[in-house]
């Protein structure tokens, strides 16, 4: 399924019907009544978050979505039926804005940041009164009856931000991916060459005893990116909801290959990608993830490597997605981050 994070949909809630102008002709009763019943309302246009949807590619193929009307009254006092609410399911993680233009970047509606909740995006319009509604001590036979009131109508943008406990970064194969299939069921796609991830991936790690934790792996960075370089800005706020950040550094080429950074100022530049993106990052709890220290052509660099880190007071941890070193340790750390 194609990740896309971002849609613009044209939305109308139902009209409500109208209410009759009716009067009672029975046999035998030379003065019958006013008996016209109310419309139904009409539908409105509602957004659930729906843990079972993880993209927002359906409303590129659909833009326009529209609730039904209610229905009109009827003699003998008959109201109209009410259209149901139109439920429209959206992935987790949903940001709902009014719709931007040159002059309006338009404004947060809601955040559907939890499965189940939802927000009203347009009201339906209300169902018109019958011709029995007025009827009064003054006024025996009333004509008049009300139209239904239109629903509402806009255009609205739809922004996903995933949610997770823990965001992966880095830069291109740092063994995000690779960390990310081993301790998840996701199944990512992993090569030996830069950008093998092109989307976000979300991966649920099975606690042994706290239950579970949620990793995204985002695209690998690199320097310029907060300004659009590479994946640029398209996914970073990806990350913004995360509790935690691991930062992955590769532990043979820690700027990535033909990259002359070692493992410290691997860390600084990413750091600085993230602060430039939003200061919301700056402020994340975060463990660096020194990776695939298997191959390693001689164990006692891994010290060096680590020295820095540990000078300036920066939880850090050595792991092997490969062998399998220290991964329950780095899923203890990453559980007590997110949940402290």
């Amino acid at each position: 399924m194609k990740f896309i994070d971002e849609a613009v949909i044209e939305a109308h809630a139902g009209k409500g019907g109208a209410g009759a102008s009716h009067f009672r002709r029975e046999k035998f009763v030379p003065y019958g009544g006013p008996d016209g019943g109310n419309g139904g309302n009409g539908g409105s246009v509602v957004l659930v978050a729906d843990e079972n949807v993880q993209t927002l590619l359906d409303f590129r193929y659909q833009p326009l979505w529209r609730a039904k009307n209610g229905t009109p009254g009827a003699g003998q006092q008959k109201d109209g039926a009410s259209a149901d609410d139109l439920l429209i399911p959206v992935p987790v993680g949903t940001q709902v804005y009014s719709h931007s233009t040159e002059d309006n970047e338009g404004d947060l509606i809601a955040d559907l940041d939890h499965s189940g909740r939802q927000v009203i995006l347009l009201k339906g319009g209300r169902g018109g009164k019958g011709n029995a509604f007025f009827k009064s001590a003054t006024k025996q036979a009333p004509t008049h009856a009300q139209k239904g009131e239109p629903g509402g109508h806009g255009k609205f943008k739809l922004s996903l931000k995933l949610v997770a406990d823990v965001g992966l970064v880095g830069f291109p194969n740092a063994g995000k991916s690779t960390l990310i299939a081993r301790i998840s069921a996701a199944k990512p796609k992993i090569a030996d060459y830069p950008f093998t991830t092109l989307t976000p991936n979300l991966g649920v790690v099975k606690m042994r005893e706290h239950g579970s934790l949620v990793v995204a792996d985002i695209p690998g960075l690199i320097e310029g990116a907060h300004s659009g370089r590479g994946l640029g800005t398209q996914f970073l706020k990806h990350i913004e909801r995360a509790c935690v950040l691991a930062h992955l550094i590769d532990a043979i080429e820690p700027g990535g290959a033909g990259s002359e950074l070692n493992a410290w100022q691997a860390y600084q530049a990413i750091r600085t990608e993230l602060e430039n993106f939003s200061q919301l990052l700056r402020a994340k709890k975060q463990l660096v993830v020194i990776t695939k220290i298997d191959a390693l052509p001689d164990p006692d660099l891994l010290n060096s490597v680590l020295a820095p880190f540990k000078e300036h007071n920066l939880p850090v941890l050595a792991i092997s997605s490969v062998s399998g070193a220290n991964l329950d340790q780095l899923i203890d750390q990453l559980w007590a981050l997110a949940h402290t």
